[in-house]
């Protein structure tokens, strides 16, 4: 089985780090994987991505045309890899900035209002996390614990605030339907 992913947002929000912990969880369960950002001037305000792909196999190219799921954090990236996104994919929107949505019937919405979340968990820096949940919730791609576990060590004891409410987002993710 192979999973392209496109995670996209503003330089900040996080996108590039759902394809890292994605991709660091699936290595840790033996899966191929495959992560390719793009943020050059972007960085910091405008619009960052990453492409992460997962496999059973090995990956031929890490560059994804198709995405079986797209993760768009704001409207420039939905409009930008919305409508690329394969039959029968997953699109995860942030409601709160992304107020255009056009919908095809060919594929899955998940339209969540993820700053007003992450605001309400304690923290605007854990959006990302939930989407990572719902990925889970929605695919199993990944183990919860194995993702918990790669927090844990990436966190390590610097912040056990910050890594609660991250534990906290992912199965605010998992939860919502």
């Amino acid at each position: 089985m192979k999973t392209e992913m496109i995670f996209s947002g503003f330089g900040g929000q996080g996108a590039l780090s759902i394809g890292k912990f994605i991709a660091q969880a699936a290595m840790e369960e033996g899966k191929n994987v495959s992560w390719l950002p793009s943020y050059g001037p972007e960085m910091r305000g405008g619009t960052a991505n990453v492409f992460t792909i997962v496999s059973d196999n090995p990956i031929a190219s890490p560059l994804v045309d198709n995405p079986n799921i797209l993760v768009a954090l704001n409207q420039p990236s939905l409009d930008k890899f919305g409508p690329t996104v394969a039959k029968n994919g997953i699109i995860i929107i942030n409601q709160d900035l992304c107020p255009n949505i056009v919908k095809r019937d060919d594929v899955e919405y998940v339209v969540i209002p993820l700053n007003t979340i992450a605001a309400e968990i304690g923290s605007p820096k854990i959006l990302n996390m939930i989407s990572i949940g719902i990925i889970i919730g929605k695919t199993g791609l990944i183990k919860k614990e194995t993702i918990e576990a790669s927090l844990k060590e990436y966190m390590g004891n610097k912040n056990p605030e910050l890594l609660e409410m991250n534990l906290k987002a992912i199965q605010t993710g998992m939860d919502y339907k």
